[in-house]
């Protein structure tokens, strides 16, 4: 069973049809969007601030979701990837975004719609990735814009076939 608990009174909210792996934490304010997947070893930590995500989102093995106390919630939109090993934190994620394994997004940044975070790639405080962009080095800096092929290749692929994958945990 995953970890989930309530932190001073707030308690994640899952839907039914939302998938969460046996060794996935998820606590405190954390309100998920329905067809969503927290796969092994994720955390996610809504235990200083709150962290809404929408509808097909999947946070992939390792990867931890966090805030910082009563400044920056963390907030996702509608069919995001977060893959392996990232790290989200404080930060605001429009809706279909992919973002890139073993990638850090820190406080107050703002990743608009239809955007790709490299792997590796580290958003730094406060930067605001303008949508159709893909971000890529340490620190991350606009290398080229999305193609409409990259969107649905990519960005749309990854959401719906973690969908898939989250339904064979279900049979």
């Amino acid at each position: 069973m995953p970890i989930i608990k309530s932190v001073r009174g707030k308690e994640p909210q899952i839907p039914k049809d939302c998938f969460t792996a046996e060794n996935a934490t998820i606590v405190g304010e954390v309100t998920m969007g329905e067809q969503c997947s927290v796969w092994f070893n994720a955390v996610i930590r809504g235990d200083v601030h709150f962290i809404k995500m929408g509808n097909k989102v999947n946070v992939q093995d390792g990867a931890v979701i966090h805030a910082t106390y009563e400044k920056s919630p963390t907030t996702i939109g509608n069919n995001v990837s977060i893959g392996h090993n990232a790290i989200v934190h404080g930060c605001t994620i429009h809706d279909n975004v992919l973002v890139g394994m073993g990638s850090i997004i820190m406080d107050d940044c703002v990743i608009e719609s239809n955007t790709i975070i490299a792997a590796g790639a580290v958003v730094t405080k406060n930067t605001h990735v303008k949508s159709g962009s893909i971000y890529a080095g340490v620190p991350a800096k606009k290398v080229k814009d999305i193609s409409p092929e990259l969107t649905s290749g990519e960005v749309d692929r990854i959401a719906n076939n973690y969908v898939k994958y989250a339904s064979w945990f279900k049979e």
